[in-house]
């Protein structure tokens, strides 16, 4: 078991680190926001579930903190994301706008 727990802890760093060379990589906040929240989900998942095979009495409180993390963490990210779009923030890169038009109309909810 301890086994597993070092390897999973070895691998949350590693996406961790892949997560910081992604945010310091991309070229706009929505590709920084994908690499980060990506990276540090599988991250935090990789190191709690490490700690909860190192202290096996601790296992069922890791898997409801991975439960509550893989929830929750996509969950900010699509509201930081849409917040910035609110603001005016725009793509590096834009071929076509889908959000554009809805917004225009005053219809945030997608309705029409």
């Amino acid at each position: 078991m301890s086994v597993i727990g070092y390897v999973l802890i070895i691998i949350g760093a590693l996406f961790y680190a892949l997560g910081g060379l992604g945010i310091f990589r991309m070229p706009d906040v929505y590709n920084r926001l994908q690499a980060g929240t990506k990276a540090t989900t599988l991250g935090a998942i990789s190191l709690i579930l490490g700690v909860g095979f190192l202290h096996p009495s601790w296992l069922v409180k890791t898997i409801l903190i991975v439960i509550f993390l893989a929830i929750t963490n996509p969950v900010g990210s699509s509201a930081i994301g849409r917040a910035a779009y609110l603001i005016g923030v725009k793509p590096a890169k834009v071929v076509v706008d889908e959000m554009e038009d809805k917004y225009k109309r005053g219809d945030e909810n997608g309705d029409n």
